[in-house]
């Protein structure tokens, strides 16, 4: 029986020697191979951390001692030594393993951070907690790393852990030089200096007793200084050295980014089973470089996401258009600022879930100031696979509310291609582009325009208005085809700009008997809300209903299965819209208007 097989939690861990812990390395290696390669999933950062997560669970017992992973896609090791090998048969998909800690899985998982830079700030939070409740039975260890200490926030938490020396907290520095590629910037300089041994290094400065650096795969050199780590009871930085990707070919000899994150692929190959088709992220990136190459005033910039935004086709072709910031979505927000009242337009490529982290930023430093910033918000809508916290469900509704901002949500590639740029040629503040992960899919055409609206369909009588919102246009098609076909009449409009709503839509939406909007992002605040409001503000009584995703957090899954969960169907759509239009021509009670 392989080793692997008897591990069923990390009590068994303690029972191994030396030289079986690293045989059973060797084969969770594998096991990750196998598995992640099936499914999809963050590969490369888990081969690197094998080794110190078997330290981690043999020196710490954990759920009574509290291991927080920052980034949380660096956990799959410690769910496999946790009792959850079986699950990932179905790694991140529905009913399966989520590809981050999940309460909900395992009481080894305390929190969910899948948005990185935060551990710190929770193991400050659990060791005054500790203090406060006089217990010293129990550790907390926040192991952060993968790009994550190039976030402010970690800063912000290592300035407040140093405050208090007596509170015992360990501090596992994860050091692989990368997030999805090279840490940028000068800590990542630093940290190079500290490889080498050379000069005191900025934790000691702050008053953090430092240990290191220890070889991250030498199971019984991490186990030791942890141990040394444990007994200072007193906050400490652990600085431990790890290669990305280690020991699979085809993830070490990837330069990009090491197998960060890897879609489903022949394990002996390394190469994806299947072409996902031209991408919405892929048609930005083209197009950008088209217009970086007209314009000499366009820069782009990122937080640590350049190859996922699209943009390195640019950074290849012009490096020093292409500004990559580290995981630090605020800082690029606020710089981005400051390049457009230096002369220069700013494009800020990140994902949707990414720009909550900014709102403040986007709103103070950017509106407030009337910047011609555009914002270009990757995996916008349901994402799916990667769970509650990566679905881009909040950014219609939340950046609605920032004055002078344009958003426009394409529906395909060319509508893509064209809304960028006129949104880099507007001047007049800030405008937004959102779409969502995979496919931009075929062109859908306008049969025709109506003041700025693209009309997609118009058959029969004036019965129901569909307003489809960006990538979910295809789907408002589908839904007016089966309205057609049992006789209801339908005209299908793409607004293209969606903030602010255009007066167009009051006047349409008053000749129809029924008006419904559909949009990929949550149904509170979102366009259909304010589409709503624009009905009323112009004395327009048609009754409308808004289909969009429910107020509460997605499980993982495809994005198909997870738009179907929340009844973003042509099924759903088609049914709800024959019920409403059958009770508008439902015969009036006849006490209908008679005092009772």
């Amino acid at each position: 029986m392989a080793l692997l097989e008897t591990v069923r939690d990390p009590a068994r861990l303690r029972e191994l020697t030396a030289a079986e812990l690293r045989d059973l390395a060797e084969e969770i290696r594998w096991f990750l191979i196998e598995r992640v390669s099936a499914s999809g999933g963050h590969l490369g950062p888990n081969l690197g951390v094998v080794e110190l997560t078997i330290a981690l669970h043999t020196v710490f017992e954990s759920p009574r001692d509290r291991l927080l992973w920052d980034t949380g896609h660096q956990s799959y090791v410690h769910k496999i030594l946790t009792g959850r090998q079986a699950g990932f048969d179905r790694l991140r998909k529905t009913g399966g393993l989520s590809g981050y800690p999940s309460r909900e899985e395992s009481e080894h998982d305390l929190v969910e951070n899948s948005h990185a830079s935060t551990a710190l700030s929770y193991a400050d939070g659990l060791a005054r907690a500790d203090a406060h409740l006089g217990r010293r039975d129990r550790a907390t260890v926040a192991i952060i790393g993968d790009g994550a200490m190039t976030g402010g926030m970690a800063w912000e938490a290592l300035n407040n852990i140093a405050g208090g020396p007596d509170r015992p907290l360990v501090i596992v520095l994860n050091d692989n030089g990368r997030s999805y590629a090279p840490t940028v910037g000068g800590l990542a300089e630093h940290l190079a200096e500290l490889r080498a041994a050379r000069g005191p290094g900025v934790f000691h400065q702050l008053g953090l007793a430092y240990l290191g650096p220890v070889d991250g795969h030498d199971i019984s050199a991490v186990q030791d200084a942890l141990r040394h780590a444990a007994s200072l009871c007193a906050p400490v930085v652990v600085h431990v050295i790890t290669a990305k990707g280690k020991g699979y070919l085809h993830t070490e000899n990837n330069d990009l980014d090491l197998g960060h994150a890897v879609k489903p692929m022949d394990p002996l190959t390394g190469k994806a089973l299947k072409s996902s088709g031209r991408s919405f992220t892929s048609v930005f990136g083209e197009k950008l470089l088209q217009l970086v190459e007209r314009r000499a005033d366009l820069v782009a910039i990122t937080a640590a996401m350049t190859e996922p935004v699209g943009l390195l086709p640019l950074q290849r072709k012009h490096p020093d258009r292409v500004i990559d910031v580290g995981i630090a979505e605020q800082h690029a927000v606020t710089m981005a600022a400051g390049l457009s009242l230096g002369g220069v337009h700013p494009v800020v490529a990140i994902y949707s879930t990414f720009v909550n982290r900014a709102l403040d930023q986007l709103l103070m430093d950017v509106a407030l100031h009337r910047r011609p910033v555009t914002f270009v918000l990757d995996r916008s809508g349901v994402t799916g696979d990667d769970g509650p916290s990566h679905n881009g469900m909040w950014d219609l509704s939340v950046l609605q509310v920032v004055p002078g901002l344009r958003i426009a949500a394409p529906r395909d590639g060319t509508r893509l291609a064209e809304l960028l740029e006129e949104a880099v040629a507007w001047d007049e503040g800030p405008t937004l582009l959102r779409f969502p992960k995979g496919s931009a899919g075929d062109d859908l055409p306008a049969v025709a325009t109506f003041n700025g609206l693209d009309v997609l369909r118009r058959s029969g009588s004036l019965d129901v208005l569909i307003v489809g919102i960006g990538a979910l246009s295809g789907l408002a098609l589908m839904a007016a085809e089966n309205l057609a076909a049992q006789g209801i009449g339908v005209t299908v409009v793409d607004p293209r700009w969606v903030t602010p709503v255009n007066p167009a839509l009051a006047d349409l939406a008053r000749r129809h008997r029924l008006a419904i909007t559909v949009e990929d992002n949550s149904r509170a605040g979102g366009v259909g809300s304010a589409i709503s409001q624009t009905l009323r503000d112009n004395d327009v009584h048609t009754p409308l209903r808004e289909f969009g995703i429910p107020r509460r957090f997605l499980s993982h899954g495809s994005r198909a299965e997870v738009l179907a969960a929340c009844g973003l169907t042509a099924h759903d759509i088609t049914g709800a819209v024959v019920e409403m239009i059958t009770a508008l021509d439902a015969p009036e009670p006849i006490w209908a208007g008679v005092e009772r």
